[in-house]
């Protein structure tokens, strides 16, 4: 007896060891998302030799046509003369999109008396948006992908400025496509390391491996002949959604349909969720709560939305897929699907209780009674489906102001203080720029530092603008000990504010070491070394920006500037008028550019250069004075 009993004990403590050792589930079946077994991805076009039927109704959904090249049959957009040129009055600049034969642009324009004042255009590499909402549209400058400023937005069939750039936050060309936007939008892209946003290579569409995880396992068995009979039981050499378990199937939809403040764990980044996995392992996604939260939501936020539902509290069972083939189109499926996800709780005939005309009006359909149309908060012009199932989901007299109460993670129940510290710089450097915000932040990190460089305390006093704490918290720190870029720059930046060139430029340089294609921290490191004089070095660093981006501005003023210094007059004007014409929004290359002219004297330039920059910034007393002088 007493041997079968420790038999027994065996079993079971062979059991814990294998699905609990060190705190940590069983690895998942499915090899091909196990580190051991090394699979790779394959591409799109590898799995479309096998399944074609399914790969042709996919790239039919707005997954699949997330993103592709700026064609005129991937374009939703309307470019008929009806649709006149966008005004943004807080720049003064105008903005139109239209094709050059089969290539597509932007420009840009500014108009004085009649005259344009400024033009610039750039040519549309991408358009992001299944069209069922909207197109937007991205530049590829040498492989730098930013966003254009404006969108075409399809339900209204109008074009305005992008999401995010209304109310006087235009930033025109500047917006940099990062890891974060492009993995959700997109098939995993080939991420240059040591850039925020250059990529070697950019799929087209969100591709079948997001969802079954790397295929080359699955591809290399089936070209040998090893077939498995799925009616009988599972394939391992690839994940199979239907086949997880419903919390299983919910984090892989929410790695990118829950959409919020997102907040890597240390050592992770956006590459690295697969499927079958915790998505809290790799991040925790945040959501602004508000009061009158009823119609308060953003439009990727469908995860978040069902989660309030009773239908996915009680049912517990309920899943995304349990309504959506994501194999098929929204458009292409029939309202019957959705009504038998329903009934499959709910038996319609006995617990419906509106009125049998009201039902048939709308062909007996429980979405469109229980899943309201609601405009998202964060993309303008767009209604979309609130996954927020419930009896009556239109609210009348919600509160017209709504208040900020806090940030709840959604996706995990137990976020570490230093994780919801992260949200709380996350929401402010995104959303609202409000000082309560950093000091939230602050609590949350009081407890948390171990005597080391606290990059995330120093973040937050960044972010307040207290440049001598700063020096103060990383005197002891020397530049080449740190291995965070952000927080080399940071420092950087502080020693430069404080008046410590010397020491700024140690900084900065450790900042570019790490991560050599952060282009903006490299200006950083050129503005230290001009300020300290270091003009020869700072022409070699111009030169690599504007190898890397010769649409770079400021490298282009810089470089004028010192050009300017060095009294290679005619080559400081030709690189400050680039510099004007890439932004037209620059005090002092104006003023460069009217010494430069000065110089050579050729005063009726200068004349016209500061009277535009006298009309452009007529609080500028230097202008005011230079045209005095000049007159």
């Amino acid at each position: 007896m007493r041997r079968y009993i420790l038999a027994f004990l065996f079993i079971v403590l062979t059991g814990v060891l294998l699905f609990n050792c060190g705190g940590q589930k069983a690895k998942s079946p499915f090899r091909n998302i196990n580190k051991e077994e090394e699979a790779h991805y394959e591409g799109m076009s590898e799995c479309r030799n096998c399944h074609e039927p399914i790969y042709k109704t996919y790239m039919q959904t707005g997954m699949g046509q997330s993103w592709g090249l700026a064609t005129k049959d991937k374009s939703s957009a309307d470019f008929s003369a009806k649709h006149a040129p966008i005004y943004d009055k807080n720049l003064d600049l105008y903005y139109k999109a239209f094709w050059k034969g089969e290539e597509l642009y932007i420009k840009e324009y500014r108009l004085y008396k009649g005259d344009t004042s400024h033009y610039r255009e750039e040519k549309i590499s991408y358009v992001v948006g299944s069209g069922q909402h909207t197109n937007s549209h991205i530049i590829d400058m040498n492989g730098y992908l930013h966003q254009a400023p404006i969108t075409f937005y399809t339900q209204k069939g109008k074009w305005d400025l992008a999401p995010g750039y209304e109310d006087g936050q235009n930033m025109r060309f500047s917006r940099k496509i990062q890891t974060e936007c492009i993995t959700c939008h997109n098939g995993y892209p080939e991420h240059i390391e040591g850039s925020l946003n250059k990529y070697a290579e950019v799929k087209q569409g969100i591709d079948c491996e997001r969802c079954h995880g790397p295929g080359s396992i699955h591809v290399a068995e089936k070209k040998v002949g090893k077939i498995i009979d799925t009616s009988k039981g599972p394939d391992y050499s690839i994940v199979n959604p239907k086949r997880l378990t419903t919390e299983q199937q919910n984090n892989l939809c929410q790695r990118c349909h829950l959409q919020g403040i997102a907040v890597l764990n240390d050592g992770k980044n956006f590459f690295d969720f697969l499927p079958t996995q915790e998505l809290k392992n790799t991040m925790s996604v945040f959501m602004p709560s508000f009061s009158g939260i009823q119609k308060h939501m953003i439009m990727a936020s469908h995860v978040e939305r069902m989660k309030m539902s009773n239908c996915y509290v009680n049912s517990g069972k309920m899943s995304c897929i349990t309504c959506h083939n994501p194999h098929i189109s929204i458009e292409a499926t029939p309202v019957a699907q959705y009504n038998t996800a329903c009934k499959s709780c709910h038996n319609t005939s006995n617990t419906c209780t509106e009125k049998l005309s009201v039902r048939q009006s709308k062909n007996d359909n429980c979405s469109s009674c229980h899943m309201a149309k609601n405009e998202s908060i964060d993309i303008p012009h767009v209604a979309v489906t609130d996954h927020f199932i419930r009896r009556t989901p239109t609210i009348e007299n919600e509160e017209a102001i709504r208040k900020f109460i806090g940030l709840t993670s959604y996706n995990n129940e137990n976020p570490s203080k230093r994780i919801q510290a992260r949200a709380f710089l996350e929401f402010y450097e995104r959303y609202e720029p409000n000082p309560l915000l950093l000091d939230t932040a602050l609590e949350y990190l009081s407890n948390g530092n171990n005597g080391s460089l606290d990059k995330d305390v120093l973040r937050t006093y960044f972010l307040k603008k207290d440049y001598k704490k700063i020096i103060e918290l990383s005197a002891k720190e020397k530049p080449a000990t740190i291995n965070d870029a952000w927080t080399a720059y940071r420092i950087g930046e502080s020693q430069f504010q404080g008046g410590d060139v010397k020491s700024a430029i140690l900084y900065h340089k450790q900042a570019v070491k790490l991560m050599p294609y952060g282009l903006d921290f490299r200006m950083k490191l050129i503005n230290a070394l001009i300020k300290n004089e270091n003009l020869s070095e700072a022409k070699v660093e111009l030169t690599f920006i504007l190898k890397e981006n010769d649409r770079y501005e400021e490298a282009h003023k810089a470089l004028g500037y010192i050009y300017l210094t060095e009294n290679k007059l005619d080559a400081s004007i030709k690189s400050t008028e680039k510099a004007i014409a890439l932004n037209p929004i620059n005090e002092q290359a104006y003023i460069n550019l009217a010494v430069a002219n000065y110089k050579l004297n050729r005063l009726e330039k200068v004349k016209q250069t500061l009277k535009k920059a006298s009309r452009l910034y007529p609080a500028n007393e230097q202008i005011k004075a230079m045209l005095n002088d000049i007159q």
